[in-house]
Order: C-alpha cells, then structure tokens, then sequence
C-alpha cells in the first residue's frame, strides 16, 4: 500500500517512462487515503512535455499543494524552481510527492536538498518502461540508477514497472517489463514495487507478479494523443 511508503516519495524515469503519468496518478491516490497534507513538486527542468505542472488546477481541485517555477509564467520553459519545494520536505505534516527529471542532470536539482532529506523518510523509486530504447536491458536500466544516485546523492529504494505504448499496451508489453525489472531487482537488491497496469488489463495479470498492482488513468494524455 502506498500509506506504507515512506512520507517523502521520489519519482525518477528516463524519457518516456511515464514517470509523470505515474506521479500524478500515485498522488491522486495518495490523497484519498490519507489525512495529511498533500504536495506534489515538479522539479523537471530538463523535459518540457507532460509535466505535472500541466495539471496544477486539477491538483488544486483535489486539496493537493502543487509546486513548480517560481516563475508564474506557464507558457515559458524557465528553470527557476520554487522556494516552496522545501516546506514538505521539512513539515512532516506533509505527505511528499517529487516528480524529478529524466537524467543525472535532472537529478541534481533533488540534490540540492539531499541534506534536508533523512534516510529513513524517503523512497526514490525508478520508473522503468522496457519499451523505452535507453531502458530495455537490465545493464542499461542500472547505468541510470547509478547516474541519478550519483547526481542526487540518494538511493533508489524501490523499482515501478511501467512497460507501456499508451494505449496500445498489451499484456505482454508489462510481463516483459516485469522480467526486466526482476532482473534489476535481483542484481541490485531493490524490491519491485509496483507493477502498473491500465484497469481494462488488470485481470490478465498474474496473481503471483512481483510489486503491488497499480491501476493507473491517463492524466497526462487528452483522449486526442
């Protein structure tokens, strides 16, 4: 259950992972079962497409602290980020969503706070698509676990099979994803989380996956994309 994950959540994933769709999906939920105050950062500078930002008043709409530019000017890519990303991190009043860049470059603006951030009140978790060019082996997906560890200065604790073509997805798409990361898992020693699935596919899956099932809705793409 995600009440069980530790209070600040970290969300890293190479392009096209669906990182964001994943963030914005698992604070959603977040919020429904939990009593606390909700916030979910934005801390993607590096990628200008399907950012969580995009949803700021949907987030609002459901009691949930949206933060991203300090820069109130949504039709600008500007990398000015808010001073607000720290107030959840230090008020544990707060559950935390942080929905980080796609690579180690991305990754240094988490970083910038690592200091704040304690060892036991945070889970980064790393949002693999084996449908994804730059994440299709094990060796590659551990190439970029190392890269973000290296660049944040925190660990990656948790892996989330995300292996998706939108809504082309099949079910063969997610096993394949899940022997992937089984694979890092067991060279890594980090326990799969979550396997997420779209609710139309989820009784095809079986019973013994690795990871809780995570249904998931599409916020990030319109009916159009």
């Amino acid at each position: 259950m995600i009440t069980n994950d530790n209070r600040i959540r970290i969300i890293i994933g190479h392009y096209g992972s669906g990182k964001s769709e994943f963030a914005i999906n698992y604070v959603t939920k977040l919020r429904k079962e939990v009593q606390n105050k909700v916030a979910l950062s934005d801390l993607d500078v590096v990628n200008v497409y399907f950012r969580t930002r995009e949803k700021k008043e949907l987030l609002k709409s459901l009691d949930i602290l949206p933060i991203d530019s300090s820069i109130d000017a949504p039709t600008l890519d500007l990398p000015a980020l808010s001073g607000q990303i720290t107030t959840p991190i230090n008020d544990k009043s707060y559950e935390y969503v942080m929905d980080v860049g796609g690579d180690n470059v991305g990754a240094r603006v988490v970083g910038r706070f690592n200091h704040l951030i304690k060892e036991n009140d945070y889970d980064m978790f790393c949002v693999v698509n084996a449908n994804r060019e730059q994440t299709q082996t094990a060796e590659k997906v551990i190439e970029h676990i190392r890269a973000i560890e290296k660049s944040s200065g925190l660990k990656v604790t948790g892996l989330i099979n995300n292996t998706h073509l939108i809504r082309s997805t099949t079910i063969e798409d997610i096993l394949r994803g899940q022997a992937l990361v089984s694979k890092v898992s067991k060279l890594c020693d980090i326990p799969v989380k979550y396997v997420v699935c779209m609710e139309n596919l989820i009784p095809q899956l079986p019973k013994d996956l690795e990871g809780e099932v995570f249904p998931i809705k599409l916020y990030m793409r319109e009916d159009w994309m």
